[in-house]
Order: C-alpha cells, then sequence, then structure tokens
C-alpha cells in the first residue's frame, strides 16, 4: 500500500495536471475556493494569478486576483496578495505576453 503524501501549495500550483480549485481562508476561516489561471515568475518572485469560484466581495466574476508565493523559512509557501497595484498589471501584463505567444502558434 502506498502513502498518500500531502502535497504543499507549490506542488500544487506548478502540477500542469491539478485541476482541482485551490482553497485560501479569509481573515474570519471562511474558506474561499479559487481556480487557477496562471503562474507567472517575474523579478526572482512567484505569482499566481487565481480567479474566485465562490462569491468574493469587491471582485466581480470575470476578475482575477494576483498573489505572490511568500517562501516561509521552515519551507512552506503560503500565497499573499499582491497589493501593489503596478506589480499586479506586470504579472497580469506577462500573463497577457503568454497567451499572445500562444495564439501565434
Amino acid at each position: 500500500m502506498e502513502e498518500k503524501k500531502e502535497l504543499g501549495l507549490l506542488d500544487i500550483l506548478l502540477d500542469e495536471d491539478n485541476e482541482d480549485p485551490i482553497t485560501l481562508y479569509d481573515d474570519n476561516d471562511k474558506a474561499i475556493r479559487f481556480d487557477q489561471v496562471a503562474i507567472i515568475p517575474l523579478n526572482d518572485k512567484l505569482y499566481a494569478i487565481l480567479k474566485p469560484i465562490d462569491e468574493l466581495e469587491g471582485v466581480a466574476d470575470d476578475e482575477a486576483i494576483v498573489f505572490y508565493v511568500n517562501e516561509q523559512a521552515n519551507g512552506d509557501a503560503t500565497l499573499e496578495v499582491e497589493t501593489d497595484e503596478p506589480t499586479a498589471i506586470l504579472v497580469f501584463d506577462e500573463y497577457y505576453k503568454l497567451l499572445d505567444k500562444e495564439d501565434a502558434q
């Protein structure tokens, strides 16, 4: 029998075959599910573009949120909302460039 290993956040984010929602928790420990749109490496950081599946106050149905991967000293990783708007715009710009490359092929 195989021991089932619990996957870390980075394992889930970087798994191209993963189609399961990513569940994050707000300040009140309410679970919020997200679809992963893209992973964008930029300026020595790793960003995740996630689209809420569950209703999220202040976020329209067609909007996505930029998170950065915050790697802890113990090897764990967390996702933090990128609050710097110019950085978030750069992440989306990189995502759109990837889409344009894909469309050109």
